[in-house]
């Protein structure tokens, strides 16, 4: 079956977040699509059903677990079936978080409908100053990630956190972020996820459906871009309708083979 590695969030090759994308000829077990994942080592593998009527099905799987719910891998996934030629248009993913849709314009920025994941305030989690080695301005838990703001942008590119302590806080990944400095971007963030088996993960789209609606009930705007300081780096492009966020980027594909397992 064909599989592909994309840089997402990105118009250049070997930057943004790298994911692989396995178009599935039939059903696959968990743990096959697992051992993929492992294999393959990016922070996440999609992995494509043929599509059922209207809809794709699409799973995410990092080195180490199932995920429900990944943005570069899903905007790898929709790059990949309009590359060669499979979609043209609105594209419809089945997944663990509902259906995910996702269209292209004529510049080739595909934008994708996902789930607002909104923060809500809480106290700073035991050790976790200890574990970032900064003190956080606000703290708020989401649905899966911790969202850390800190008092500045450089303290956010020049953080050099504790992984085996950022793993023993009880969430999927910890989000630090602090408004940005440049004109191109509206905030800036990093994301750590060890627990999941990714220590940092380059560029996160799913992160930015907390980013989204925090940044921007915060500076009073719907329209933003989020810059993600890892040594990749990436942007992400962020509109926010109610329980809904857009989230748009490019992508480009780096190589394409053939699984024989």
């Amino acid at each position: 079956m064909r599989i592909f590695t994309v840089d997402s969030f990105t118009d250049r090759p070997f930057k943004g977040n790298p994911a692989a994308v396995c178009l599935l000829e039939g059903p696959a077990t968990a743990s096959w699509m697992q051992g993929v994942a492992a294999e393959m080592r990016h922070s996440e593998t999609a992995f494509l059903m043929p599509r059922e009527g209207e809809t794709y099905s699409l799973r995410w799987f990092t080195p180490l677990v199932e995920v429900a719910l990944c943005g570069h891998a899903t905007l790898a996934a929709a790059h990949i079936l309009y590359e060669i030629g499979q979609e043209s248009g609105r594209i419809d993913f089945s997944t663990q978080s509902g259906i995910l849709s996702v269209d292209r314009d004529s510049s080739g920025l595909i934008t994708m409908d996902f789930p607002v994941k909104q923060p809500t305030e809480c106290p700073v989690p035991e050790g976790l100053t200890d574990a970032l080695g900064a003190e956080p301005v606000w703290v708020g838990n989401s649905q899966f990630d911790l969202l850390v703001e800190l008092s500045s942008p450089e303290i956010v590119r020049t953080l050099a956190p504790d992984m085996a302590a950022i793993a023993s806080i009880d969430v999927r990944g910890v989000i630090v972020t602090a408004v940005s400095p440049d004109s191109d971007a509206d905030f800036v963030s990093r994301f750590f996820a060890p627990k999941a088996g990714v220590d940092e993960d380059p560029v996160t789209g799913s992160a930015h459906c907390v980013l989204a609606p925090y940044w921007s009930q915060r500076l009073g705007v719907h329209s933003l871009t989020g810059r993600q300081l890892s040594a990749r780096g990436g942007l992400v492009r962020t509109t926010l309708r109610d329980d809904r966020v857009d989230l748009a980027g490019q992508a480009i594909t780096i190589w394409s083979g053939n699984l024989h397992v």
